[in-house]
C-alpha cells in the first residue's frame, strides 16, 4: 500500500491519521484511488444536475459539495483540515478567510469589478491558496469556478484535456499558472483556462 499516498511535489500529502479516513480498504494503487475520487466527483456533478444552488458562496455549501464528491472515499470529506499544510491559511483561519474570499466574489459580481471569466479564476486561485480540506482543493477549486461561471450565465472553464490530478506537462502548465497568481498576476491561469 505504500505507493498510494505517494505524491508529486505538487500535491499535498495526507497525514497519518487522515490515511485512516480512506474508506474502500480494497483501494492498494494510487490509480485506483484517483478512479474511485474520479468516479464519486462525477455522482457530485450528477447531483448538482438536479439540484440547482441559488447561493454557493458560503461554507455550507462547500462543505456540502466536498462532502458529495468525495463522501464515497473518505471519512472526512465535508470536513475542513485540522493540520497545518506546506500550502493554505492555518486551520483556524480557514472559516474566515472563506468568509471573507466569498464576500469579495459577492463584491467583485456586483459591481463588475472584473470580467465573469477572471472573478471565476480568482474565486478558484483562492481557494486553492486557503487549501480548506485535507485533500481535494484543486478540484472543489475547479468545479466552484465552473458553478458560478454557470450562475453567471457563462459556459464553463476550460481545465485541459487531461486529468489535473496525474502528473503531466499540463499539470505543470496549470501549476506555474497558480504560482503566477500568487503574485497577482493572472495571465497565465486565465489562459490557461481559454485554451
Amino acid at each position: 500500500m505504500a505507493d498510494i499516498f505517494t505524491s508529486d511535489d505538487n500535491s499535498t500529502p495526507l497525514t497519518p491519521e487522515e490515511r485512516e479516513g480512506l474508506k474502500p480498504k480494497w483501494i492498494t494503487l494510487r490509480r485506483e484511488l484517483n478512479d474511485f475520487e474520479t468516479r464519486n466527483i462525477l455522482d457530485a456533478e450528477m447531483w448538482l444536475a438536479t439540484h440547482k444552488q441559488r447561493d454557493i458562496l458560503n461554507d455550507t455549501f462547500l462543505m456540502r459539495l466536498h462532502r458529495r464528491m468525495f463522501g464515497q472515499v473518505w471519512k472526512w470529506a465535508g470536513e475542513y483540515r485540522t493540520t497545518e499544510r506546506n500550502i493554505g491559511a492555518a486551520p483556524y483561519q480557514i472559516p474566515v478567510k472563506l468568509k471573507t474570499l466569498f464576500d469579495d466574489v459577492r463584491f467583485w459580481v456586483e459591481n463588475h469589478t472584473f470580467s465573469n471569466l477572471e472573478i471565476a479564476v480568482r474565486l478558484h486561485h483562492r481557494l486553492v491558496l486557503i487549501h480548506p480540506f485535507p485533500n481535494g482543493n484543486g478540484r472543489i477549486s475547479r468545479l466552484m469556478a465552473d458553478l458560478l461561471m454557470q450562475q453567471l450565465g457563462e459556459p464553463r472553464l476550460y481545465w485541459g484535456d487531461a486529468s489535473l490530478t496525474d502528473i503531466t506537462d499540463l499539470r505543470k502548465k496549470y501549476i506555474d499558472a497558480l504560482h503566477a497568481a500568487d503574485s497577482g498576476d493572472y495571465t497565465e491561469l486565465i489562459k490557461f483556462v481559454t485554451a
